[in-house]
């Protein structure tokens, strides 16, 4: 992992400062190794890191933070619903425009099947 990463994790307090060595190598326990499994983990289910470390902080308070991840799960569940609708949508959009077989060209044309899409943001 990115020695950068790791630091940025400590900085934003999902993951305790390390300690050194004498000559000022960090040092990590096997609670720490355990944290950032914990997190990569995390990240892969794409949690952002505010959510990571709301859940570590109710496991720090000594609570089971699991309600806590299911609704983070439900709405990363209703975000991921919504991007396959959009991409549904461009899909269509874009094979539709696959079919054109003539398209007029005009002077101050670039393209006159991306002119011819509709405008939407």
């Amino acid at each position: 992992m990115n020695p950068r990463t790791i630091r940025y994790y400590e900085r934003i307090g999902i993951l305790p400062k390390a300690g050194r060595t004498e000559s000022g190598y960090r040092i990590y326990s096997d609670e720490t190794i355990e944290r950032l499994e914990f997190i990569l983990k995390a990240k892969s289910l794409s949690l952002k890191l505010n959510e990571i470390k709301e859940i570590l902080l109710l496991h720090e308070r000594g609570e089971v933070p699991c309600e806590c991840t299911k609704e983070f799960i439900r709405k990363k569940i209703t975000e991921i619903e919504d991007k396959i609708i959009n991409l549904t949508e461009l899909k269509t959009k874009l094979t539709a425009l696959l079919k054109i077989k003539k398209y007029k060209v005009a002077n101050k044309s670039i393209c006159p099947i991306i002119e011819k899409t509709d405008r939407q943001p």
